[in-house]
């Protein structure tokens, strides 16, 4: 069992309800990260339900997680044979943190046609892309990211403006990635509102979905995370990840509020 496995696991502990643990390595400053929190929830699910395969996933953020043990409770709200419905609330200390929608279903057995409005973007391979430079960040000891473009706003201390990251992303141990990791790997790039301000504000997560389309290829996860409209704090992220072999395996859509911190502008 790979790190993110482990750190992934519940329990059962009755009909409906799963227990894991939120554990250290995946905090972005003193919260857990979304997409790990995710798939948690993911990993319950797959649990719980007849079909084993993420298809469509949305969680709403409630209030912050810690770290320690967190409750799952899921009710079925039906399905049939191609595809399952539920909702998870996930509790600490007796606190609603996180509630998620989900339909789950068996992504070896979908058929029909296939077509994209967006081409897969070129990059260079893994080993020729620079790590990213936000090495202070607890949740780099588990997502490894390697950045095409948006390395400026830490190399630098400055956005380049276009409102995106480009790169690869993978397990830090290496591991292969499964279709329960693509869950936490739609939240593992920076904002890509930062490219536009720099690194100079914090960017929390109010809702997160994100819609599984394969099962990945073992190898790096290629992403591209973009942004394009701030508005009045509020901000969207869009993301697109491909596997290794270049086939389209999942794409994101995540509402944040952008906070700008004011200590940082002044130092700048």
């Amino acid at each position: 069992m790979n790190q993110f496995a482990q750190d992934i696991a519940v329990a059962r502990v009755a009909a409906g309800h799963y227990r894991g643990e939120l554990v250290e390595g995946w905090r972005v400053g003193a919260v857990p990260n979304g997409g790990y929190v995710m798939a948690v929830a993911g990993q319950a699910l797959r649990e719980a339900l007849p079909h084993k395969d993420p298809l469509s996933v949305s969680a709403f953020y409630l209030t912050p997680t810690a770290l320690g043990p967190i409750d799952c409770r899921i009710e079925v709200l039906g399905g049939g044979r191609s595809t399952s419905f539920a909702e998870v609330k996930m509790f600490q200390q007796g606190e609603l943190k996180v509630k998620v929608m989900a339909a789950y279903t068996d992504l070896d057995r979908l058929k029909g046609e296939s077509w994209s409005a967006t081409s897969r973007p070129e990059y260079p391979a893994w080993d020729d892309c620079p790590p990213s430079g936000d090495k202070g960040v607890e949740f780099r000891q588990r997502a490894e990211l390697r950045l095409v473009s948006g390395q400026e706003i830490f190399s630098e201390r400055r956005g380049n403006g276009s409102g995106e990251f480009q790169g690869w992303v993978r397990h830090r141990d290496g591991s292969a990635p499964d279709v329960i990791a693509l869950l936490m790997f739609a939240d593992a790039s920076p904002p890509p509102v930062l490219t536009v301000f720099g690194p100079v504000g914090w960017v929390p997560t109010v809702e997160l979905t994100v819609q599984v389309r394969g099962h990945p290829a073992p190898g790096p996860i290629q992403f591209r995370t973009a942004c394009r409209h701030l508005s009045r704090g509020v901000v969207e992220a869009d993301g697109e990840y491909w596997d290794c072999n270049g086939r389209l395996v999942a794409i994101s859509r995540q509402t944040a509020k952008f906070r700008m911190d004011t200590r940082a502008v002044s130092k700048s």
